[in-house]
């Protein structure tokens, strides 16, 4: 017994040994905001989709959320005040002023997609058009659905409560379900819905994600400079019968679209891809440029794709 106690004590000073202490008042709050997020994962995403005062539509994914009671449904997710200025979020604007909200759930089908629209776009910009997302009208409140999204909850919005006036406060939308929408291909056999076929993502620290059927993933952060949008991107690489959602989200996450010369240079660089490029191949130039994308390479494959 003696043995045993002088064992489990060296342990765990071991361990405590290798703690770090910090009191949540005493760091920065960004970093304090790196912490939680990269201990208090998987978070599930709510795709937030509002209206302003003048009926144009916001469309904002939030992972600070989640389900807290069934009889009556809540959903509550929570906008934080930004960390660098302490501005808000248009989301909370406009839930403040039309109190209704569409919480669209994500699937690793539109994950890049969905990370677009983060993207600090200016007030009045509509995330669907620059994402690409479908505007499905909702039944009971005014802001659309997202089209892609296996579930969707149509809420009236019930109380905000303010979590702090500083920068990295939240802000609780309560959000009470009265519509639900799924998506029939996620059913199982006894009209459940399978975890399986749903293939849900949560966000975790930093640009990783969780995708609940295999595991971690990374998603770079959108552009600080503004991402050109997937409506942008030419017509005939949108339409592809080969390219995905997901594909063009990160297309559509570039600042600028490459010029004619960095075209030439890099096919001049790349004598494959300047034959591929001439045989004008659509299927096999679009499959060459999603191999591009799928190894980070998405200049490459707008360079390969563009005329």
């Amino acid at each position: 017994m003696y043995s045993f106690q002088i064992k489990f004590k060296l342990h765990t000073f071991i361990a405590m040994a290798k703690m770090i202490s910090i009191l949540p008042n005493e760091i920065d709050t960004s970093v304090l905001h790196g912490y939680l997020l990269g201990a208090v994962g998987p978070r599930p995403i709510a795709f937030a989709s509002t209206i302003d005062e003048q009926e144009r539509p916001n469309l904002s994914p939030f992972s600070f959320f989640n389900v807290f009671s069934s009889n009556p449904p809540i959903l509550i997710f929570s906008p934080a005040r930004r960390v660098r200025d302490n501005s808000t979020k248009h989301t909370l604007e406009n839930v403040l002023k039309t109190k209704e909200v569409v919480i669209n759930i994500v699937n690793f089908d539109m994950v890049q997609q969905m990370s677009l629209t983060s993207t600090e776009y200016g007030k009045g910009t509509n995330e669907f058009i620059k994402s690409g997302l479908t505007m499905l009208p909702s039944d009971i409140v005014r802001p659309f659905r997202v089209g892609e999204s296996p579930v969707q909850f149509e809420c009236k919005v019930t109380k905000v409560e303010p979590l702090g006036d500083k920068g990295g406060a939240g802000n609780l939308i309560f959000s009470q379900v009265v519509k639900i929408h799924i998506n029939s291909n996620v059913l199982d056999e006894n009209g459940s819905i399978d975890q399986l076929k749903i293939d849900q993502v949560a966000r975790m620290g930093g640009n990783w994600y969780s995708r609940a059927n295999q595991g971690l993933f990374e998603v770079p952060k959108p552009l600080s400079t503004l991402g050109i949008g997937v409506d942008q991107i030419p017509e005939n690489i949108r339409l592809s019968k080969i390219l995905t959602g997901n594909d063009l989200g990160l297309l559509g996450n570039v600042a600028k679209i490459p010029d004619a010369q960095e075209i030439a240079d890099f096919l001049a660089d790349h004598p494959s891809v300047m034959t591929l490029k001439i045989s004008a191949d659509i299927e096999k130039i679009h499959k060459k440029a999603q191999e591009f994308i799928q190894d980070n390479e998405v200049l490459s494959a707008w360079k390969l794709l563009l005329p």
